[in-house]
């Protein structure tokens, strides 16, 4: 016998597969030893028997149909769907998940069809734990999300009352060792909320419970704001800042893209002792660089790669710094987020130097965009605007209706959403509406805002406040006319300057 024909037929008896040959009419003419093992059949005792000796009774009808198609048009292929479509029959009955491969052939005129059988137990458990595995983990995700939604609220309630009883006693106090007090204290309110804020969104980064709003953006514009909010800080500290923008505009998120650059300047203040901090934008073919470089204390080698792990903290100096090392792990998700590369380089005792690279696919047409922010706090009206403010958390109502009297505004109040329906009511047209997004009874601020539009007829203005504005954007359809949105706890000025901006 030629050796190949001997090779090929002790292939065919002792392959990996079970291998069963039928010929048209679905008969059984050969099967290999392999059949013993995952089918429990002498080779010799299927022989001359139907294929639907090996088929599960509850498939048959679906065999034939499949039988009957493959038929009309054979070629080498997979039978089946997926796993879960094929099961096999042992001679003892129990049946087992099949992958079963097809091959069509002719012996002189007769056709025939190969059948290649596996068991598919191991695979198909595997399979089933991937997906529970996977189902659980959305599972915590969205519980996860769940509870940053509730935690984000809760805890922003008691920060915003802090915030605004520290301001109005700013307003009220004419001693200057308390007023020097009250600005300590304000910074120490500031710091909680960056903390606050830090601990929430790098967890909704990475749960996905994050969505950029992409739009266009002014480089120039944001990197002036940037300045002038971090001069004071840095001044404080002895330090030297400098600010080198480029006339460019990105098509981004710009909350996110803030966010990313405050916390890489947050870092560099917070680990520069002397010197100064320099951040610089450099234009190329391929992308917009931003640098941002300082003198501070520097990063050993060994622990550059660990940087953006959150709650990690680098300090060579032995000097314990504020915070819980958040920053950087929120560099890094948004960076991710937003398609950008962040790159880092230090020398202990010299500084380290921090590269963001935005690729040119996300720069805008430098005309594509218009200033939007307008500067009003000149134009601030407080006594000629009456302001109704809904809130159901007491200390939050009772806070920030002091702080607003205090600016000169007549303010009427409702804690509930039966109050506030009254007071809707009540409107004449010529008040401006601050709302809490979430209030008792499942009812939002911002559907009290449209009621009050629709009963007067008029675009009612109104200021939006959320402990969990990103969830809230995400769920607006399209822009709300002369409505702002404000995080809590929100910024007094901020309030101030929306106030102003919408005053009627």
């Amino acid at each position: 016998m030629n050796p190949a024909d001997e090779i090929t037929r002790q292939l065919l008896r002792y392959s990996p597969d079970a291998m069963i040959v039928v010929d048209a009419g679905g008969v059984i003419r050969f099967a290999n030893e392999t059949v013993r093992d995952l089918l429990g059949y002498e080779p010799a005792d299927l022989i001359g028997k139907s294929i639907e000796t090996v088929v599960p009774e509850r498939l048959r009808d679906r065999h034939r149909t499949h039988v009957a198609g493959y038929m009309r048009a054979p070629r080498n292929r997979e039978m089946g769907v997926s796993i879960a479509d094929l099961a096999a029959l042992r001679a003892d009955g129990t049946e087992f998940p099949a992958a079963i491969r097809l091959a069509h052939f002719h012996v002189g005129t007769e056709p025939f069809v190969a059948a290649a059988i596996r068991d598919m137990t191991d695979r198909r458990r595997i399979n089933e734990a991937l997906v529970s595995a996977r189902e659980e983990a959305d599972r915590a995700n969205r519980a996860k999300s769940r509870f940053l939604a509730s935690a984000s609220h809760d805890l922003r309630q008691p920060l915003q009352t802090v915030r605004l009883l520290n301001a109005s006693m700013l307003r009220m106090v004419s001693d200057p060792d308390v007023g020097a007090l009250l600005k300590r204290q304000e910074q120490a309110i500031d710091s909680m909320t960056r903390l606050l804020n830090g601990l929430l969104d790098v967890s909704r980064l990475e749960s996905g419970a994050i969505d950029p709003q992409l739009g266009d953006v002014r480089l120039e514009q944001v990197l002036n704001e940037l300045r002038a909010q971090f001069e004071p800080l840095v001044r404080a500290r002895g330090l030297s800042l400098q600010v080198t923008t480029a006339d460019v505009v990105l098509h981004t998120d710009r909350t996110l893209f803030t966010q990313l650059l405050e916390n890489l300047l947050g870092n560099a203040v917070k680990y520069t002792d002397s010197g100064n901090i320099a951040l610089t934008c450099e234009l190329t073919a391929e992308a917009l660089h931003i640098d941002i470089e300082d003198t501070g204390i520097g990063i050993p080698q060994d622990k550059i790669e660990h940087i953006f792990d959150e709650y990690y903290q680098v300090d060579s100096s032995g000097t314990r710094r504020a915070g819980v090392g958040l920053g950087l792990a929120i560099v890094r998700e948004v960076s991710r987020l937003l398609g950008y590369a962040a790159e880092v380089k230090s020398q202990v005792g010299v500084g380290t130097w921090v590269r963001i690279t935005i690729p040119r696919i996300h720069l805008a047409m430098r005309d594509a965009v218009v200033d939007t922010q307008v500067a009003v706090r000149s134009a601030r009206r407080p006594g000629r605007t009456r302001l109704v403010l809904i809130e159901d958390n007491e200390g939050v109502r009772v806070a920030t209706q002091l702080f607003l009297q205090l600016e000169g505004y007549e303010v009427t109040t409702a804690g509930s959403a039966r109050e506030a329906q009254r007071l809707v009511e009540s409107l004449q047209g010529d008040e401006l509406m601050i709302v809490d997004y979430h209030l008792d009874g499942g009812q939002t601020g911002l559907e009290l805002v449209h009621a009050a539009r629709q009963r007067q007829g008029t675009d009612i203005p109104a200021v939006v406040l959320s402990g969990d504005l990103p969830s809230v954007m995400r769920v607006l359809k399209s822009p709300i006319p002369r409505c702002r949105f404000l995080s809590k706890p929100v910024d007094t000025e901020a309030l101030l300057q929306a106030i102003a901006e919408l005053a009627p």
